[in-house]
């Protein structure tokens, strides 16, 4: 006797991967209807809240290479979003303000973004979402080499 076929699913990664993209894509347009993206949403939420002192805190704290936050950040002070200064003590540290223009444009684009979040949290309780970052906790985990 064999055992029955197992039915196909569509792999838990790839699932992932594109329900991210999608939402990536879904959460940067409404940024980009707002004036920003996603990425100038990012600089200007750690600048706001104070998570870092300096350009290479920020970029950690973003997870991206110092090149790619240099480039956001040409850009914002291009447009009057960020001002930078070198730090006297250490002239390779540059700490990062907002501008009146950058605090406007937070204030709008935390609009955006809580209700953004709202919207994917429709018709999810608490307990959904708790068990849903427990999810995502789990596949981090498992996603790991020494898992």
């Amino acid at each position: 006797m064999s055992t029955p076929p197992i039915p196909f699913r569509t792999p838990v990664g790839l699932r992932l991967a594109a329900t991210a993209k999608a939402v990536s894509r879904a959460f940067d347009e409404e940024m980009a209807a707002a004036g920003g993206s996603m990425a100038i949403w990012q600089v200007l939420i750690a600048v706001k809240s104070r998570q870092t002192g300096n350009q290479r805190e920020l970029a950690a704290s973003m997870g991206i290479q110092g090149a790619t936050l240099t480039h956001h950040l040409n850009g914002m002070e291009k447009s009057g979003l960020v001002t930078r200064a070198r730090n006297p003590e250490n002239r390779r540290v540059h700490a990062v303000e907002l501008t009146p223009a950058g605090e406007e444009l937070f204030l709008r684009l935390r609009e955006v973004a809580f209700g953004f979040n709202h919207r994917l949290r429709d018709g999810l309780t608490d307990e959904d979402l708790t068990r849903f970052e427990h999810t995502l906790a789990r596949l981090a985990a498992n996603a790991t080499p020494e898992h």
